[in-house]
């Protein structure tokens, strides 16, 4: 009984952790939704057709990414001194994994040519890239706040 106490309360712990963890996730999706809105001028008719082609892009990609890819990438760090063969093997997955990336991104242009105008398509890929930087600065300077404070 002893046992389960610590074990209780680890569980709590990292059910909470994740409970924030999703906030937070859900809190950028809600910005970059707003961001990419506003940095493409979607029209009302345009946003309702672009979501969901563009929220079935992001699906696919954070599936690979969370998939195939980290699963490489965690065999590469646990074990650095691999052989050739193995090498060969991961490299091989990575690069299976990038190229559906790439057919999801050739999907989403090709599937976004019926709903916004070349233009917006173009400066889509700078909007995220833009989002991402911005994201980015925010999150360099949460941690630079938390180790002042530290």
């Amino acid at each position: 009984m002893k046992r389960l106490i610590p074990i209780f309360i680890l569980l709590i712990s990292l059910s909470g952790h994740a409970q924030r963890d999703g906030k937070m996730n859900e809190r950028i999706k809600a910005q970059k939704v707003a961001f990419i809105t506003e940095k493409l001028s979607l029209t009302a008719e345009e946003a309702q057709q672009f979501w969901p082609i563009y929220n079935a892009f992001e699906e696919s990609r954070e599936r690979i990414k969370s998939g195939p890819l980290r699963q490489v990438k965690m065999k590469i760090r646990s074990n650095p001194d691999m052989s050739d063969n193995e090498a060969r093997k991961l490299l091989d997955q990575i690069l299976n994994a990038e190229n559906e990336i790439h057919n999801a991104k050739m999907k989403l242009a090709e599937d976004l040519q019926s709903v916004l105008s070349p233009k917006k398509i173009i400066r889509l890929r700078a909007a995220e890239d833009e989002f991402n930087r911005e994201l980015l600065q925010r999150l360099k300077k949460m941690r630079e706040r938390r180790m002042n404070k530290n």
